[in-house]
Formats: structure tokens, C-alpha cells, sequence
């Protein structure tokens, strides 16, 4: 299971970097079971030299983690206006009319949808989460429960017709199966349609020292050239990328059909190409380009528990801010438990009266901030920072400040 490549069976796996054993970072307890065993699960990322694709081992199952979710998209304002521009962009690009079908795979709580239904465009979200798909309905969003396979996307074909456009955010990292997966998506697309991507970036990855964002939900970590590979796996060509700031960087993919590619399509853009480029020159297509993460992070784990204990000894309180997946990665990693961080906060009232996964920090309603007046904000959600350092600017009026851990430790006013 460790030894073999998902997407082309190579057995040919080099280490990038280990993280010990975690829970699943998503796995939020209750009260009642804290005194219940948890277990964890080796977190290795690997990276295959045949086909270049970074991969952690399918050790759980996306049915353990997504049939019922704790992240709803709605609660971030700018991922909410992110997919808006999305929307409005390739309505304009595609010249998507009132005749038009999207779908969107792993649709959430409709948080871009909405923008499609807002237009008057037939849409369908396929959302796997019974308990988020249910808040995208009520919003008016069509949703069907399910995970999307190959016979699950023929069966929407069949029953919806073919989408002009299917959309994949946040979602091609997900699937232990993505070469069902991708079959999946091909099975959606019209034979002239579009299938757009947007997927965390390896190369930013590596560069900005982001590990927190390796976790088991995320099954694998793309450059642009491991996911021509693996789109090209399902029956879709990459014709185009673009890199966007989300997540800490990410790329968005644009493919198509492979025989429509083949027949007349669009040869692959200069972005597409010069991205390539970056990659292949940052040696990410080769495992010596690897070589030294897993120090990087060793620093990064160091200063934090070096922050904090100094802090704890000087009598200054740090509490944190958000509950993301990520922000348990980079708490169970670097040992922080209740001692050195009592409580975090998080916008979304699922997560209130939980603790989080491994360090079992408490959860708590934004507002706890203001009540305690903390010396430090330990902000886990790194990646919503021009977001955040707004929403917590009346930190400042007690003198306390922010503590960003990512990509090395920073503590700003």
C-alpha cells in the first residue's frame, strides 16, 4: 500500500517528508469522547520518480471522512467571493447562456453554485456530505448526495444531460481513485465541454514551507505536470493553467475532452508551459528537488514550541484562531496541546463545544477572544491572512498581537 503509485503503479517512492501518526484532521470530538481511543494514521508523503505524483498512502477512506463534514466554504467572505469571480469569469470565457448545464463536483454548501443559479443557468452540485448538501438545497442549489465515480457521472448524463462545464474545486486532491475519478469527470463533460480544476500547487508547497497542509484527506499533491499525467489517465487533455493565490497558491486547470483536443482544440497555452518551466527548473519533477523539506519543517516545529514555551514561562497568554484541517497537522506535528494553547476559535458553530483532533484543544465562539484579551492569536487558517488580520484588528487595542506559524514563525502587530 505505501510502496506502489496510485496513478501509474510504479513501485518507485521516494520520501519527501513524514509527519509522524495523526488523526484525521477533520475529525472534530465531543465532549463524551475524549475519554474514547482515537486512532491515528501514519502521515508520509511520498514522491513517485515514474510519474512525479507526491502521494500520502489510502489509509482511510473519503466515506470516513465526507460522508458527514465540518468545513462549510460559506463561513470564509473571500473564498465565497473568490468562486463569484470564478463564475463570472468563465461564464464570460465559455459564453455560457440560459441553455447551459454546469455541474460541480464536490460542491459543498452551494457556495458557488449560488452565483450559477443566480444567473439563471441550469446547475447541479454532486456533494458527498449529506449534512452540507442539505444546507446547499435549502439555499436553492440543486444537490445530489454522492461520490462521483465513473457510473455516477455517466447516471448524471443520462438523467441531466451532458454540462457544458463541470467544476472541480478542492476536490482532485481528495480521491484515493483519481483515475476513476477523472473517468468520473469525463463521464459529466459534454465531447466540446470544459473541465476547470483548481488544486493547491506543489511548487508553492515546497516553497512556502506549507506543510500543515498535508493531511490525510489530501491523497496526493499536484504540479502541473503530474496532473497532465493524471488527467490524461481519465480521457482529459490540459490545454491551460492559472495560477491563483488561494490556499497559499494553487493552480486552476482548464481541460477538455482528449479527442477534441486531438481533433481541433487549443494546442497548450504559454502559461501552461511556462509554469512547466518554474517546475522542472525548481527540480520538482525529480526527487532531488525535495531534498530538504523535511528540515524546514523540522525549523518551523522548533520555533512554534520554542514561541509558546517561552511565553507560558513569561506568564503571556496565546490562544489561537480557526479550527482548519490544516491547523491540526501543525498542531499534532509540533506536540501543542492545551497547556500551550487552551483554546482556539472558529466562525463555524458546527465546531463549538468540540475539541480538535490528537491535541484535543477546545473550541470556542470568536467573540472568547475579545472577552480574554489575549497577549498573542495564534492564526491557523494562514492562508485567509489579508481576511484575518482585518477581521482581528481590534487585537490592537489591548496591545496584543498576531502569530502567523507558516512559512516561518512571524508575530506582527
Amino acid at each position: 500500500m505505501t510502496t506502489t503509485c496510485r496513478l501509474c503503479g510504479s513501485q518507485d517512492l521516494v520520501s519527501v517528508v513524514d509527519l509522524g501518526a495523526t488523526p484525521p484532521c477533520e475529525r472534530f470530538l465531543t465532549a463524551e469522547q475524549l475519554d474514547e481511543p482515537e486512532p491515528t494514521y501514519p502521515l508520509h508523503l511520498r514522491f513517485c520518480v515514474d510519474c512525479h505524483l507526491a502521494q500520502l498512502p489510502p489509509l482511510i477512506t473519503p466515506e470516513e471522512t465526507f460522508t458527514e463534514y465540518a468545513y462549510f466554504s460559506s463561513y470564509s467572505t473571500s473564498w465565497v467571493e473568490h468562486a463569484r469571480r470564478f463564475v463570472a469569469g468563465a461564464v464570460e470565457r465559455l459564453g455560457l447562456g440560459p441553455d447551459a448545464f454546469v455541474v460541480e463536483v464536490a460542491s459543498n454548501d452551494g457556495y458557488l453554485l449560488r452565483h450559477v443559479v443566480e444567473r439563471g443557468i441550469r446547475c447541479l452540485g454532486i456533494e458527498p456530505a449529506a449534512n452540507v448538501g442539505a444546507v446547499a438545497r435549502e439555499r436553492g442549489v440543486p444537490t445530489l448526495t454522492a461520490f462521483l465515480t465513473p457510473q455516477t457521472g455517466a447516471q448524471v448524463r443520462a438523467e441531466h444531460g451532458p454540462a457544458d462545464l463541470v467544476v472541480a474545486n478542492n476536490v482532485y486532491a481528495h480521491v484515493p481513485d483519481v483515475i476513476g475519478f477523472t473517468e468520473g469527470l469525463r463521464a459529466l463533460v459534454a465531447d466540446d465541454g470544459w473541465v476547470v480544476i483548481e488544486v493547491q500547487h506543489l511548487l508553492t508547497l515546497m516553497a512556502g514551507n506549507q506543510f500543515d497542509t498535508i493531511y490525510h484527506e489530501h491523497f496526493q499533491y499536484y504540479t502541473v505536470d503530474s496532473a497532465r499525467r493524471a488527467l490524461a489517465s481519465g480521457g482529459l487533455a490540459l490545454v491551460d493553467v492559472e495560477r491563483l493565490p488561494t490556499h497559499g497558491g494553487s493552480i486552476r486547470l482548464w481541460a477538455r475532452p482528449a479527442e477534441a483536443v486531438a481533433a481541433d482544440g487549443p494546442a497548450p497555452s504559454a502559461r501552461m508551459a511556462a509554469v512547466l518551466d518554474e517546475e522542472k527548473a525548481a527540480g520538482l519533477h525529480e526527487p532531488a528537488g525535495y531534498a530538504g523539506f523535511a528540515e524546514r519543517v523540522a525549523k518551523v516545529r522548533r520555533d512554534l514550541l520554542r514561541f509558546l514555551i517561552e511565553a507560558a514561562e513569561q506568564g503571556r497568554t496565546v490562544v489561537g484562531y480557526g479550527a482548519p484541517g490544516k491547523g491540526n497537522t501543525l498542531l499534532n506535528f509540533c506536540g501543542v496541546r492545551p497547556d500551550l494553547l487552551p483554546y482556539t476559535v472558529d466562525r463555524n458553530p458546527y465546531k463549538h463545544g468540540r475539541y480538535t483532533p490528537g491535541a484535543r484543544i477546545p473550541i470556542l465562539p470568536p467573540e472568547r477572544i475579545a472577552a480574554d484579551r489575549p497577549d498573542y492569536v495564534l492564526v491557523l487558517p494562514w492562508n485567509l491572512r489579508d481576511e484575518l488580520v482585518a477581521e482581528l484588528s481590534y487585537v490592537r487595542e489591548w496591545g496584543g498581537r498576531l502569530v502567523f506559524p507558516i512559512p516561518e514563525l512571524e508575530v506582527v502587530s
